[in-house]
């Protein structure tokens, strides 16, 4: 992993280095393929220290976390929460994630059956109550028709001899 720490504006103390490369040994108690980070330290004329973490994950792409305050220690404390709580989110998501077994495929290699293709015979638009008096006239399991808003529907027979409707 490639660290790089860049203050603009501002010396960097060995206190405030050592800071951040806490923030990086941190995160590396996630075992995320992190292929760099780079910490920005910016004071601005107002006195306020902003402090920016890069941190490029392989797979999940960059993450980039800024925080501003007036003590330098605590800006960084609270961008180290919030660095934390992405990749524990990231890190959780691929545990958490299951591969999932493949179905067997069947392979049926019986010349006897074959597939026809039957046409609808849904000559006109109908109402559901014309399709149910249809359909009792026949044995067959499902129908398909066409409603008088022009959708395509199915009503079938269940097995406790009443009808259902899609």
């Amino acid at each position: 992993m490639n660290t790089s720490i860049v203050g603009r504006h501002i010396e960097l103390t060995e206190g405030m280095k050592s800071a951040i490369n806490a923030v990086v040994e941190d995160i590396k108690k996630y075992h995320l393929d992190i292929i760099a980070v780079k910490a920005i330290v910016e004071e601005n004329k107002k006195g306020e220290f902003k402090v920016e973490f890069n941190v490029q994950v392989a797979n999940k792409g960059t993450v980039v976390i800024t925080q501003k305050d007036k003590d330098f220690y605590k800006a960084c404390d609270l961008a180290k929460d919030r660095l934390e709580k992405v990749l524990r989110r990231y890190h959780d998501k691929i545990k958490s994630h299951r591969v999932k077994q493949e179905i067997p495929a069947v392979v049926v290699d019986n010349a006897d059956e074959e597939i026809v293709a039957v046409d609808l015979a849904a000559e006109k638009p109908m109402s559901v109550e014309e399709a149910i008096e249809e359909f009792k006239q026949t044995q067959e399991a499902f129908m398909v028709f066409k409603d008088t808003q022009g959708d395509t529907r199915v009503i079938y027979r269940r097995k406790d001899g009443k009808f259902g409707l899609y």
